[in-house]
């Protein structure tokens, strides 16, 4: 594989990965194979990996790590700000995966890949090429514009 190819597929993969997850916690994934099916569950969860947290932020952190991680699946798909959404994507997963650890145990991060998918996007961010993104679309655009 080339360079292009393995950030493409870092991409499309980490953008995938975040857009089923808000996927399954807003119950568009067939309950059978969901990991939450629901927003209440997925708050329950929130709960478990933030015990220290007053009851109150919860709900709002909930929201808050939903909408980031939708709009970093779509930066990762598009390819906009790839190399800084990409490291914001690092920490986030790297924030989940110590989360995950803390409270149960570091089992639960190896097993649902996010200390991977963390070392996948911290990855993806140093590739300074662009290849089938928004962003060289936009470049070339502000080049004519000069």
């Amino acid at each position: 594989m080339n360079k292009n190819t393995v950030k493409v597929f870092l991409r499309i993969g980490l953008s995938l990965s975040f857009l089923s997850a808000v996927a399954d916690r807003v119950g568009l994934w067939p309950k059978n194979i969901s990991a939450w099916g629901n927003w209440a569950n997925f708050i329950d969860y929130t709960q478990t990996l933030n015990p220290y947290l007053p009851e109150f932020v919860i709900s709002p952190l909930g929201y808050l790590v939903t909408i980031l991680e939708t709009f970093l699946g779509i930066f990762l798909l598009i390819g906009y700000k790839t190399e800084l959404t990409a490291k914001i994507s690092g920490y986030l997963l790297l924030l989940f995966a110590l989360a995950m650890t803390f409270t149960g145990g570091i089992k639960g991060a190896l097993d649902y890949s996010v200390l991977t998918a963390s070392a996948a996007a911290f990855s993806l961010s140093l590739f300074p090429i662009k290849y089938f993104e928004l962003d060289l679309l936009l470049k070339k655009t502000t080049l004519n514009k000069d």
